[in-house]
C-alpha cells in the first residue's frame, strides 16, 4: 500500500531525474535548479494545504519568505561576482535558501519519512547552482544554513506552543516578532 505522502515525493523526486540530463550543460543544471526550486516550494506549501492545514501552507511560505528576504539582504550588503561572471549576486544563493526553507518545513511538519528526501532534494538544487557556475560552493552553503534556520524557527507541528516567531517587512525593513504565552 503507498501511504498518501509518497506520491508528492515520487513526482518531486521524478521531475529533479527529468530536469538533469546525463551530461547537462550550465543552462540544463540551471534548469534543473528551477525545477527544484518550484517543486520543493510546492511541495511544502501544497502539502499541508491539500490535508486542509492552513497553518502548515502558511508555515511554509513564512519560511520561504523569511529565507529570501534575508537572502535579499544578504546580496545587498555582500555583493560578490558569480563566478560565471554575470552579475554581482553571488553571495548567498536565493535558490538553496528557499529549498532548504521548504524542506526544512516539510521534516518540521510531516517527519523524517518525507522531510529527509527533501533536503536530499534541496542538496541537489544546492549542488545544479554551483555545477550552472551561478554560485561558489560558500555560497550555497551559506543559503543552506538560513533555509534550515528559517524553516525550523518558523514552522512546528501542530499542536499547542508557547513561542512563536513571525517573519515581517516592509519597504523600510523587516525582521521577526517574536509572540509568548505564559
Amino acid at each position: 500500500m503507498v501511504r498518501r505522502f509518497h506520491l508528492p515525493v515520487a513526482a518531486t523526486a521524478l521531475a529533479l531525474i527529468a530536469a538533469t540530463p546525463a551530461h547537462a550543460s550550465n543552462k540544463d543544471w540551471a534548469t534543473a535548479s528551477d525545477v527544484g526550486v518550484i517543486a520543493l516550494t510546492a511541495l511544502a506549501i501544497g502539502l499541508p494545504a491539500i490535508h486542509g492545514d492552513g497553518a502548515g501552507a502558511i508555515q511554509a511560505a513564512g519560511s520561504e519568505a523569511a529565507a529570501g528576504l534575508a537572502v535579499a539582504g544578504l546580496k545587498q550588503t555582500f555583493p560578490e561576482r558569480r563566478p560565471d561572471g554575470s552579475d554581482n549576486n553571488s553571495f548567498p544563493s536565493g535558490h538553496t535558501a528557499v529549498s532548504f526553507a521548504a524542506a526544512a518545513s516539510i521534516y518540521e511538519r510531516h517527519g523524517p519519512g518525507i522531510g529527509i528526501p527533501a533536503f536530499a532534494a534541496a542538496s541537489f538544487v544546492g549542488l545544479a547552482r554551483v555545477e550552472a557556475d551561478k554560485h561558489h560552493w560558500y555560497d550555497c552553503a551559506v543559503g543552506a544554513g538560513i533555509g534550515t534556520a528559517a524553516g525550523l524557527l518558523i514552522t512546528h507541528k501542530p499542536g499547542p506552543r508557547s513561542a512563536l516567531i513571525v517573519p515581517w517587512g516592509d519597504s523600510h525593513g523587516g525582521g521577526f516578532s517574536l509572540a509568548m504565552a505564559f
